[in-house]
């Protein structure tokens, strides 16, 4: 049986569904029984926790009444059979159990004795507590029994191991079914990496992720689920000896408010660490001086209006607007002028606030690119944050529906195109949520889109290029992170 340990040797991630799907094919097509899936769900688990804790000895188990209970009950048979102390504690009603579940049952009461719902102010005695309540069914409000039962788990202060997903969590969208889902310090799923283990506000309660593959057949895995970024574009990048610097495309960066110069330059210098060719600047004239002191590099023109930048915009292979732009008439004016350009673009930061403010999505070319993080995301959809946070994935195959590649940033960034969620980041870390951070991906997106990348390739590179910065420069640096850390990053990136 294989376990994938880290979730970033995961090249696929699936929905619940998908997921289920494969069980049942394994079940009909290959003729693996459902209770024979369990069992090898349940070693699984139980190597798992062994490995992990060589020296607990005593294990509280958690069950609800549905397979993923199932599962606990292997555990709980397995465990006493291995010579450990087993609480199992019954959540809701096992008469109601049926099928795979309830032969599950019989296979624990033949070593623990008979199973009965929990009664009273029950409390945790294990050294180890095993999460079996919830399973990737569920859906909605978690119910009064469930939700105390998930809170004493979290109240017992002992080492959490969940089977298949901490319970309370969302396994399509990663999010959050009640206040405060459990706090699994060691999550083992089962048959395929499932999306809601992997993005969104979930990525807090999963602990360690493995994978358990559960021997299934490889023909059984038949849908293409949503790829994981891995940088395979890359090579796209490399330069021929020849090469001179108008093979690698104009850039033009618009931004950067009076208040706000910093936006525009960060975006500037990633977009050259990235290769674009020529990277001008369109910023506000008191920005001017400081951008060319710090990068001489840069090419950088002082904006009063759009006529300014007639020339750029007609000699750039690619636009990218929006960091530091602000929300006044200039900013407005120069959204309306790069959106009308006709050229490869990219939108991000206030640029998609004004696109909000002003007809929305509908205005963008087919092929933009936007990246906006979750209020943003909001304000595009006319939606709270709160929405946007618990339907991550629909979130951003909305952004996507009117002919925009979308980036979805946060915990697992999300790219969706035409309606479709296509892609996953499984790279990144919680120091690259920093001001100035999305300003560098920006620069990124434009520097690929200028340099002839397809949309949903320059929004997938730029990505995990982003994303592999971002862990390089936390593990070179001894304090929190800042945008420009980043930057240097991507900069002594081969």
């Amino acid at each position: 049986m294989v376990l994938l340990r880290l979730t970033r040797n995961v090249m696929r991630v699936y929905t619940a569904t998908e997921v289920r799907a494969f069980d049942r094919k394994a079940i009909d097509d290959f003729a693996v029984p459902g209770i024979r899936l369990m069992h090898r769900a349940g070693r699984a688990a139980f190597a798992a926790l062994r490995e992990r804790w060589p020296d607990a000895g005593r294990l509280a188990i958690v069950c609800g009444a549905g397979n993923n209970a199932g599962d606990g009950y292997v555990v709980a048979g397995l465990a006493r059979d291995a010579g450990l102390d087993v609480q199992l504690i019954q959540v809701g009603d096992p008469a109601k159990l049926r099928g795979d579940a309830l032969a599950a049952c019989r296979f624990a009461e033949c070593r623990i004795g008979a199973v009965a719902p929990a009664k009273g102010d029950w409390r945790i005695n294990g050294d180890v507590v095993v999460d079996a309540l919830l399973g990737t069914g569920a859906r909605g409000e978690v119910r009064t029994p469930f939700r105390q039962a998930i809170e004493r788990i979290n109240e017992a202060g002992k080492p959490v191991l969940a089977l298949d997903l901490p319970s309370g969590i969302d396994a399509d969208s990663g999010g959050l079914l009640t206040p405060v889902p459990v706090q699994a310090d060691l999550t083992v799923t089962f048959v395929a990496a499932k999306l809601g283990l992997l993005t969104g506000d979930a990525v807090d309660h999963v602990g360690e992720l493995i994978v358990a593959d559960l021997d299934l057949p490889e023909a059984v895995f038949d849908h293409p689920g949503i790829a994981v970024l891995d940088g395979a574009a890359l090579p796209m990048l490399r330069r021929r000896p020849s090469a001179h610097k108008g093979d690698f495309g104009r850039l033009l960066i618009v931004g950067g408010e009076d208040d706000m110069g910093g936006a525009v330059l960060l975006a500037g210098e990633a977009a050259m660490c990235t290769g674009a060719g020529v990277v001008s600047i369109a910023t506000r004239p008191v920005n001017r001086s400081a951008v060319l002191a710090r990068r001489p590099e840069l090419m950088v023109r002082a904006v009063e209006s759009p006529s300014d930048i007639e020339d750029l915009a007609r000699r750039a292979n690619a636009i990218a607007i929006g960091p530091g732009l602000g929300r006044s008439l200039w900013g407005r004016q120069l959204l309306d002028f790069c959106i009308a350009a006709g050229k490869p673009l990219a939108v991000d930061a206030d640029g998609l606030n004004v696109l909000a403010d002003s007809g929305g999505l509908g205005r963008l070319p087919q092929g933009a690119v936007i990246t906006p993080h979750v209020g943003e995301a909001g304000r595009l959809l006319g939606r709270d944050s709160a929405w946007i946070r618990c339907r991550r994935p629909q979130a951003a195959t909305a952004l996507s529906e009117h002919g925009a590649t979308a980036v979805l940033k946060g915990a697992g960034t999300l790219v969706a195109q035409r309606g479709s969620l296509r892609s996953i980041c499984l790279l990144g870390n919680p120091g690259m949520a920093t001001a100035g951070s999305g300003d560098v991906l920006t620069g990124i997106v434009g520097a690929l889109l200028a340099r002839g990348l397809a949309p949903q390739d320059s929004a997938e590179l730029g990505v995990w290029l982003h994303a592999r910065a971002g862990d390089e420069a936390e593990a070179r640096c001894k304090a929190s992170l800042v945008a420009g850390d980043i930057v240097e990053s991507l900069r002594l990136t081969p």
